[in-house]
């Protein structure tokens, strides 16, 4: 359904232009100031045209469209004011506005404008998703980063997986990947010319995650305008990604195993059964077995759902590619943020070897993020988060690898240090009691910095 927000904070104009739009079929949010607006816009994904007052009462509706703008670039946002102000309204534009109108004056222009600008967003969301659809290399699995044996494994067994039409779930903590994998899955399967469609189950609530993923039809519920198709309808043919698949209320799951079983589902307010035809992918960082146990989750859909399990380990388990991972995001950021960044210091990479990562992936991409904003020319322990500047390590103001001092690592770092300080520096005789080649010490010295 076509949805509206609406931003004033008299309740009286608000309930009116909530009226208006309702009459004319969109579905409306509403909204008293900046934020609670970017509450909403949060909230609702969906939104496609915002029309907003421009006094607010924590704000400017003028600055809160440039806001708006960065964060939703395929929304359209119209200005509404009670005193036509000319500079304001050019501002407005200047910061992407699609209109900007005077209260009671115009009320005769806002529908056809609302009209105008509902096509403009339908069409800016359009040209977006045509953009990544030609750009499915984003997702081929040669872009996942890392090098570690756990790593290769899954990409391996994905890579397996992905020629077959079989259920997938990706277990795994918070930032580690999933989504990645599943578009990486989808984009090298039989399906890759359609849809792929993710939701996140644990953003909605029960009702609405159900009217999202199975859709409803007019007049089903207060609110129901208009038939809504369900995003298995929109993946039809194609993948759907159910992610935090965990936090599905107990009564959908029920329905969940109906699409597994037959390839149908009932809309909410509908009496016959929708087919689909669409491959399941599903993730959760919760341990379902143990849901199980708790009755929390149907024993028979996590079968279903789990015919192919791969577990994407945390960064933790495979700090041998925070390096690949760092070295990406340096790239990545220095064309986003249009800086030349002259690499990292000893100790800045020291530092992240030894994080704890709770946010995997995910924590390290916004780290190096904001740790670029904030530098200069080059990356020092400086220009880190606080936490992770004070994280304890052996050896980080020296320029050392900083390895903890329980990694084997650290251990054969400080064995082949005395071994050397006992031959004197002689590196052949070390190497001789060491039982390792030559070679192989003094790469090992250069890779300790010893």
């Amino acid at each position: 359904m076509d949805s509206i927000l609406i931003i004033d904070d008299e309740p009286q104009i608000r309930k009116l232009l909530s009226r208006m739009m309702e009459l004319e079929g969109y579905e409306v949010f509403q909204a008293v100031d900046c934020q609670s607006t970017l509450k909403q816009l949060k909230q609702h994904h969906d939104l496609q045209v915002v029309l907003c007052d421009v006094f607010l009462p924590d704000g400017n509706g003028v600055d809160l469209v440039t806001t708006i703008k960065k964060l939703y670039p395929e929304l359209e946002v119209i200005l509404l004011t009670a005193h036509g102000n000319i500079p304001d309204g050019v501002q407005a534009i200047k910061n992407g506005a699609f209109d900007y109108i005077t209260k009671g004056d115009d009320n005769n222009k806002i529908i056809p404008l609302i009209s105008r600008a509902m096509e403009q967003a339908k069409k800016n969301i359009g040209e977006k998703v045509k953009s990544e659809e030609q750009l499915p290399q984003t997702y081929s699995f040669e872009t996942i980063q890392g090098k570690s044996a756990c790593m290769q494994q899954a990409v391996e067994l994905a890579r397996k997986v992905s020629a077959t039409d079989v259920t997938v779930l990706l277990t795994g903590e918070t930032g580690t990947g999933k989504e990645v994998f599943a578009q990486a899955i989808h984009r090298n399967s039989l399906r890759r010319d359609n849809t792929f469609v993710a939701v996140n189950c644990s953003a909605f609530s029960k009702d609405l995650l159900e009217s999202e993923i199975f859709g409803h039809k007019a007049g089903s519920f207060t609110g129901a305008m208009k038939d809504k198709k369900g995003l298995f309808e929109v993946a039809n043919n194609g993948t759907i990604f159910l992610d935090e698949i965990g936090e599905m209320a107990f009564e959908l799951q029920a329905k969940l195993l109906r699409v597994l079983e037959a390839g149908e589902y009932i809309k909410i307010g509908d009496t016959k059964p929708t087919k689909v035809n669409v491959r399941i992918i599903s993730a959760t960082n919760r341990d379902l077995k143990k849901e199980i146990e708790q009755g929390n989750f149907r024993e028979d859909l996590y079968y279903r759902l789990s015919v192919f399990q791969i577990h994407l380990p945390p960064l933790r388990e495979r700090r041998e590619d925070i390096e690949v991972l760092t070295d990406s995001f340096i790239r990545l950021f220095s064309k986003k943020l249009g800086k030349q960044i002259e690499g990292m210091t000893p100790e800045f990479f020291a530092a992240l070897k030894v994080a704890d990562w709770k946010g995997n992936i995910r924590e390290l991409r916004n780290v190096i993020e904001r740790s670029m904003i904030v530098c200069e020319k080059q990356l020092t322990l400086q220009d880190l988060p606080i936490e992770i500047q004070n994280t304890r390590h052996e050896d980080v103001s020296g320029g050392g690898n900083g390895y903890s001092e329980f990694e084997l690592a650290a251990m054969e770092k400080r064995h082949i240090a005395k071994v050397l300080q006992y031959t004197k520096g002689n590196k052949t005789e070390a190497s001789r009691l060491l039982k390792i080649g030559l070679t192989t010490l003094y790469r090992k010295i250069e890779e300790y910095g010893i």
